[in-house]
């Protein structure tokens, strides 16, 4: 390693995840996991079989020997020639499905490690990885997925993730952090890359120097998720383009050598900020980089919550993207197939992944739209979907979680199409389902949330769920509010009926479910919770 590891000084304080790091970096697996697939799963050492998140690839649930995998996809940019090789491999190995996450990376099930080394040199072959997709390391940087293209940005901010995506992609000297670290850089000014719940963040900026406005950005550290959500603090400081890998290498030097290593639970850079403060922060990034503008002007105005649905026109006169609905993130290996050849047809060979779990197809002129909207693909995948089915997201869950404890996938997309027969509204209504509090699928953003647990009844434990509401990001940014009483999973439908036509009898016109539930408090959401459980028994 390229650096002094300061933390190793005081081991009998390191728990055994840090020991274990000092050992053996998490890097090294994979030129192991080459082995391995020839001496097969059961060969695997506990500490190895850990470490191989740092390769991208976690063990699935049930551990009888078949991995999930994670394949970074920077920002969300993809070529068809990527998509293809993506779908082949969900073809031959993973049982057919592909999964579009919450952080625009595409999941694979259902893989063998035998198969690995095949998968990696396919994925090399088109320039992508999933090399520390997971892992104590940077992990994929999200973004603004119409980069380039959209009309509501500042600057295309493809060339800054690449650079600093391929700064951090293998660096040891970032291969050891504390705990797993998000990255967000984005110029639209509507959010796009949720810069509030990521550890760093960029956000599109203006600031007059010399006489000149120079467009930039403003910096937020310590967001992140969890069981205990934090929302990132912003630096009093302004970062010109050419600046953002300098300071992202600051940022995460701090936490690599001043994050805590001591509980697994508390080692987040959002533990650190949160201790330190904004100004102490900035003050120890200075020191690491030297002097920065002082805060200019924030060029967000809203948040869009990563949806692009629909034909919209691109800043390119003449050309369309296409925003399609994928249901809950999940499609087949045919189906992603069938979106290259359209995006080749249609378009300028470009797909984007979002981090709503949906899918887009850029550059579309004006004369091929609306024969592009009658393919046959496009029927499941809509760009018009139904209005909860639009903006459902949902975690892996139990099916392939070991850490979830209730299924999610099928239940969200039955819940949405549910509500979509019998409830009408004019307001979009954002609903995230996750199987546990790591809270993958971001519940706490969500205008209603829903996070697994179990209930003992008669006929045994069950799944259940407790039910969040009125979740933002952007201005006036905070996390949803629980309400008292556990909800059967079966049962969800007929709690949020009645939750649903209280908003829309009382709501004004044109308003938010979010802003509903701020002018009105949580009682009367709590109030109907409770007759409707009264019900239920």
């Amino acid at each position: 390693m390229g650096y002094t590891a300061i933390w190793a000084n005081d081991k009998e304080k390191l728990n055994k995840n840090e020991l274990a790091k000092l050992e053996k970096d998490g890097l090294d697996v994979i030129e192991d996991i080459y082995e391995y697939a020839k001496t097969g799963f059961e060969s695997i050492t506990p500490d190895d079989m850990d470490r191989f998140k740092w390769a991208g690839v976690y063990q699935q649930r049930p551990k009888d020997g078949h991995f999930m995998m994670r394949v970074r996809i920077p920002s969300g940019n993809l070529s068809t020639d990527q998509a293809r090789v993506l779908a082949r491999i969900a073809n031959d190995y993973g049982k057919d499905l592909v999964d579009i996450t919450t952080r625009q990376a595409i999941q694979f099930h259902w893989l063998r490690v035998e198969q690995l080394p095949d998968v990696f040199e396919r994925l090399a072959s088109v320039g992508l990885s999933s090399f520390e997709a997971c892992g104590d390391c940077p992990r994929t940087i999200v973004g603004n997925p119409l980069a380039g293209l959209d009309r509501d940005e500042l600057m295309d901010t493809t060339p800054l993730v690449k650079a600093l995506s391929d700064t951090f992609l293998m660096n040891r000297e970032f291969s050891n952090l504390p705990r797993k670290y998000k990255v967000s850089i984005s110029a639209n000014i509507y959010n796009a890359g949720h810069a509030e719940i990521n550890d760093l963040a960029f956000t599109p900026a203006t600031k007059v120097i010399n006489g000149e406005e120079v467009v930039g950005f403003h910096v937020w550290v310590g967001g992140g998720l969890s069981a205990r959500p934090f929302l990132a603090q912003q630096l009093d400081a302004f970062v010109r383009p050419e600046e953002v890998v300098k300071v992202a290498l600051g940022v995460t030097t701090i936490f690599r050598d001043y994050g805590y290593r001591q509980k697994r639970n508390h080692a987040r850079l959002k533990f650190l900020v949160a201790d330190w403060g904004a100004e102490k922060f900035l003050e120890k990034l200075k020191e690491q980089i030297g002097d920065l503008e002082a805060r200019g002007q924030d060029r967000t105005v809203g948040w869009n919550a990563g949806y692009f649905t629909g034909v919209h026109k691109q800043r390119q006169e003449g050309l369309n993207y296409v925003g399609l609905s994928v249901p809950v993130g999940r499609m087949s290996a045919q189906e992603l197939e069938e979106l290259a050849r359209l995006a080749d047809e249609y378009g300028n060979g470009s797909l984007r992944t979002c981090n709503s779990q949906n899918i887009v197809i850029t550059g579309v002129p004006d004369e091929k739209v609306d024969v592009l909207l009658q393919e046959k693909a496009l029927e499941r995948l809509t760009p018009f979907p139904w209005h909860f089915s639009a903006f459902a997201v949902s975690c892996t869950g139990i099916e392939f979680c070991n850490l979830a404890i209730v299924e999610t996938k099928e239940r969200m997309r039955q819940l949405a199409g549910y509500l979509d027969e019998h409830v009408e509204l004019d307001e979009p209504i954002r609903m995230h389902m996750v199987g546990c509090p790591n809270a993958c699928g971001q519940r706490q953003i969500a205008d209603i949330g829903f996070q697994g647990a179990l209930i003992k009844t008669e006929a045994g434990m069950k799944d259940a769920f407790d039910i969040y509401i009125g979740g933002t990001l952007g201005e006036n940014a905070q996390f949803n509010q629980k309400l008292k009483g556990r909800v059967l999973g079966d049962q969800l439908h007929r709690v949020l009926l009645p939750l649903l036509a209280y908003y829309k009898e009382e709501k004004q016109n044109g308003e938010s479910f979010f802003h509903f539930v701020q002018r009105v408090g949580t009682e009367p959401f709590q109030e109907r919770v409770n007759a409707a459980l009264e019900q239920l028994v």
